[in-house]
């Protein structure tokens, strides 16, 4: 796992050279069908990344989307009319049955579809009318890092390419922010040694950092067991609020834009019942809580600053394990793939 997050800033930039030209003629195929609405679909890491995609989608494009219920076909065998109807379909592996299926059903429905994957020889690959490989190499740590910010990277460089838009703006920069923040492992230790003992987290964003307290959530649960909770600091808000004390960490993904002054009075509410907050977000924001890690955010636009705030906490899931005296790179009763249907 250490391994593969250190790939991170390798992975982005090969991207960016290599993957960015064959993505784009992609986004111009799609686009020229001109499809009225997207469903997105994914498991776990790949659901997050897909989570993504709908905000870039709807706020960049304001294009109708939805994540799909695999079920409604998978076992219930639903046949809606997905006439016009683009579904992308995230998986690091291209190899889950229920992923597969779901694809070749709406494909049948009259879907045009897209596999966002790590494999282009994968049946999911070859089951989609396109393909964009996320270029991220072979990934053996059974928690995936360096496939979900090349999943991130993808995806948006499918939407510019859908806006008709020439090249990347903002990140070009992102492989050498990637590594200041790799860089900082000591920071990661230290707070890695404050929440070790923890018996449970709670991680809360808004906007597009929602996906990243979601995936952050999920490698702290994979990696040290420790129970953590994602909720949408709007949602946090209509009850769940009650369970946050002065004992249980609480980690607030804060975008520097739009998403993290929506999260502001959360913040505010936060600080009034004593939370132990820890920020990822900009400098003040770090400043004004219990403990945190700042990121390098500036100049880099808000729907690209995911990319960089699940690097420290896949760090931080890292060291807690560690400090847990785990195994982040076998997690008990998991598989590199999930067989579900």
């Amino acid at each position: 796992m250490a391994g593969e997050m250190a790939q991170q800033p390798a992975v982005l930039r090969r991207l960016l050279t290599e993957g960015a030209p064959a993505i784009r003629e992609t986004a111009r195929a799609i686009a020229a069908r001109g499809p009225r609405f997207v469903l997105l679909t994914g498991r776990g890491t790949s659901d997050h990344a897909a989570l993504y995609a709908k905000y870039l989608l709807e706020i960049e494009l304001g294009k109708p989307c939805g994540l799909t219920s695999m079920s409604t076909t998978t076992a219930y065998a639903a046949t809606p009319d997905l006439r016009d109807v683009l579904v992308i379909t995230v998986s690091q592996s291209g190899g889950s049955p229920d992923l597969l299926a779901s694809t070749r059903a709406a494909r049948a429905a009259g879907a045009l579809t897209l596999a966002v994957t790590n494999n282009p020889d994968s049946p999911l690959a070859e089951a989609s009318e396109f393909h964009i490989d996320v270029l991220a190499g072979p990934e053996e740590a059974l928690p995936a890092t360096k496939t979900y910010t090349a999943e991130l990277l993808a995806l948006y460089l499918l939407v510019q390419g859908l806006r008709e838009v020439d090249g990347a703006p903002g990140a070009a920069g992102l492989p050498e922010l990637a590594e200041r923040i790799l860089g900082r492992r000591q920071e990661i230790t230290t707070l890695a040694a404050r929440y070790r003992f923890a018996e449970r987290m709670v991680l809360t964003s808004r906007g597009y950092g929602y996906p990243t307290a979601k995936e952050a959530a999920l490698k702290l649960m994979e990696t040290s067991y420790i129970p953590a909770l994602s909720y949408s600091g709007a949602d946090l808000l209509h009850g769940p609020l009650a369970m946050v004390d002065n004992v249980s960490p609480v980690i607030a993904i804060v975008t520097d834009g739009k998403g993290g002054r929506a999260l502001q009075p959360v913040l505010d509410r936060l600080r009034d019942r004593g939370a132990d907050l820890m920020v990822v977000g900009p400098t003040p924001q770090v400043d004004a809580a219990s403990a945190g890690f700042a990121l390098p955010t500036e100049g880099v636009p808000e729907n690209l600053q995911p990319i960089l705030e699940i690097i420290p906490l896949q760090m931080l899931a890292h060291e807690i394990t560690l400090a847990r005296g785990q195994d982040p790179d076998a997690p008990r009763a998991l598989a590199k793939v999930t067989e579900t249907s």
